[in-house]
């Protein structure tokens, strides 16, 4: 007889099913560690990589990155590749949204279930579980009986009688306002019951990540919003999109992505969206003040308005982000408020020499990992002075590696100039000491490639900026880069103009280098990487992080001038930057 363990949890979506028990004691983003056509877990980083997905029941404390998890997991459900139930440690509405939209445009579904971390730990060592709404039970080989899942009812309440209504809010669920509305408010209450809101609050403007396309199902969401009359109610910006709008077929792209894929964008410009098509809105001019309440999706561009800009949103799923957009209402809860903002963790940092500009991701990447879900406050970077695009650096690539939307940077971000008003009176926090010796093994963990030899150079992962542009041009000029070597640029359109008529633009240009609006390197593959390219190098943590398991290639990271500097020899040099350089001092064996 198998033996089991029986756990009970709370249940975020409602269901039956039972599978092979997949356990990972690492948060999994789905965006850019799941592949959605197929399910197979291509985070090169993560141990469940190479993994399936299909049919299993997935354990991960929860999941991490990338807003547009939501998006893939409801692909999966879409096409038949998606896990047969999800356990997780901590709730996370980035997965729990892509099953509630699953719900509400596909009628498909799946259970979701959150158990807490120490019941979580004992799910290790299963080989095949079963989750009945508020259960899982555990087996350590598959059970002989013939059980049969008894089909739940989609959960489609329309009570919501925890939450406080306005006369808007009910004249919009009660489909005064059109279809399209109705829904989208029925979503939002939905997920504010699950995070335990009590009313909603009111946004200024909205940033959409959903318009990234994922596959079939991301465009017919999209399509029926428009069907049903869908409008935004506030100023609402869009995400980078997957292609160029206007040179993917120039670029070479398939039309199979090219057309599915200009299509969503249009899309959603049909709602009344803005054609910004930027991973980066706060570069642009309607980017929000402090203490404003928004709603922004997009992993980097929500840490940075949190942190950076000391406005407030939570890490909205893409999905959801429309749906507030189009209500102009969301739940008041996390870092909408003041008691969510409170650091959770602090952070020592170790003696350090003479930054240059790979610091800030590395730095920002080790940290999202060791902050996991919990708000990081960062010691030792009072008198560094790190500049916004630094920070940018910082957290795109924090927020690849954790959960958190939010980090305070002591005498640095605007919260925590005096780091006393963001900790909490009396309560003690947990505090890590970073050493050099840490940061060398995340430098390793980046640098992925063995060989020195370099095809690809990828710049703008988040989007490059004014000032990039300006350093860029700086290190470019006079130089031409190797015929061997492409370096391209991912950018928004805004930006682009305003760095060409500061002149930086041609510049990098007579260099040779390749410039892309509207889509970023997460969206980038073949043929703009070339078929025959092996190694890529880049100087953004966030892409150093993604692209094994997104184009299947090695990666060197290293600084802007490396980079160049290997795009014009196409060979990395390998050269430790020199406040990593005592850490490797510290490794060598000592002489006899």
């Amino acid at each position: 007889m198998p033996r089991s363990t029986f756990l009970t949890g709370r249940s975020l979506v409602a269901g039956a099913a039972q599978g092979a028990l997949l356990f990972a004691d690492v948060g999994l983003s789905f965006w850019g560690g799941v592949d959605s056509a197929s399910g197979e877990v291509i985070d090169r980083h993560h141990p469940l990589s190479g993994e399936y997905l299909a049919g299993c029941v997935l354990a991960i404390p929860s999941g991490r990155g990338s807003c547009t998890g939501s998006s893939v997991l409801m692909e999966l459900i879409s096409n038949g590749h998606a896990p047969a139930a999800l356990v997780l440690a901590e709730p996370d509405e980035i997965l729990t949204l892509g099953v509630l939209v699953a719900q509400t445009i596909f009628e498909r579904s799946l259970p979701v279930l959150c158990i807490g971390q120490e019941a979580f730990a004992a799910l290790r060592g299963g080989a095949f579980a079963r989750v009945e709404n508020t259960t899982v039970s555990v087996f350590d080989q598959p059970p002989g009986d013939a059980w049969q899942a008894i089909d739940s009812p989609l959960q489609q309440d329309a009570t919501h009688t925890s939450i406080e209504l306005t006369e808007h809010d009910q004249a919009l669920l009660d489909g005064e306002l059109g279809k399209a509305a109705q829904v989208a408010m029925q979503i939002v209450l939905r997920m504010a019951e699950l995070q335990g809101a009590r009313r909603l609050v009111d946004v200024t403007q909205a940033h959409i990540d959903g318009c990234i396309y994922t596959g079939p199902a991301s465009l017919r969401f999209a399509r029926q919003l428009v069907q049903w009359g869908a409008k935004v109610r506030v100023p609402t910006t869009l995400n980078s999109i997957s292609v160029d709008q206007r040179r993917w077929r120039e670029l070479g792209v398939d039309p199979a992505l090219g057309e599915p894929a200009s299509a969503l964008g249009d899309a959603y410009m049909a709602m009344g969206a803005q054609l910004s098509y930027t991973c980066a809105p706060y570069l642009l001019d309607s980017a929000p003040k402090a203490g404003e309440q928004i709603v922004w999706a997009e992993s980097n561009a929500v840490v940075y308005a949190n942190s950076v800009l000391g406005a407030r949103t939570l890490k909205y799923p893409d999905y959801l982000d429309i749906c507030i957009a189009l209500t102009g209402r969301a739940p008041l809860i996390g870092c909408h408020l003041d008691t969510q903002r409170k650091a959770r963790l602090q952070i020592e940092l170790p003696a350090l020499g003479e930054l240059d500009d790979a610091f800030y991701p590395l730095l920002g990447y080790h940290i999202g990992a060791l902050a996991g879900s919990r708000v990081p406050l960062v010691l030792g970077l009072e008198k560094r002075k790190p500049s916004l695009d630094d920070l940018k650096a910082f957290g795109a690539a924090f927020a690849t590696t954790s959960a958190a939307p939010l980090f305070h940077i002591a005498g640095v971000t605007p919260e925590a100039i005096d780091p006393a008003q963001v900790l909490d009176a009396g309560t003690r926090i947990p505090v890590e000491k970073i050493r050099l010796q840490d940061l060398m093994l995340s430098w390793r963990e980046l640098n992925s490639a063995r060989d020195p030899r370099v095809d690809v150079v990828s710049l703008g992962n988040p989007h490059f900026s004014l000032g990039e542009f300006a350093h860029l041009a700086r290190l470019c000029r006079g130089r031409r880069k190797h015929p061997d070597v492409v370096l391209a640029i991912t950018c928004g359109r805004a930006v682009l103009e305003q760095a060409r008529e500061a002149g930086h633009i041609a510049v990098i240009e007579a260099f040779g280098a390749t410039l892309v609006t509207d889509t970023c390197w997460c969206m980038l593959g073949e043929p703009v990487i070339p078929l025959a390219a092996t190694t890529l190098m880049t100087n953004s943590g966030k892409y150093a992080h993604y692209a094994p398991g997104l184009v299947g290639r090695k990666v060197h990271f290293a600084s802007l001038a490396e980079c160049v500097d290997a795009a014009c020899s196409a060979t990395a040099s390998g050269r430790l930057p020199a406040w990593l350089q005592p850490a490797a001092q510290l490794e060598r064996p000592a002489h006899v």
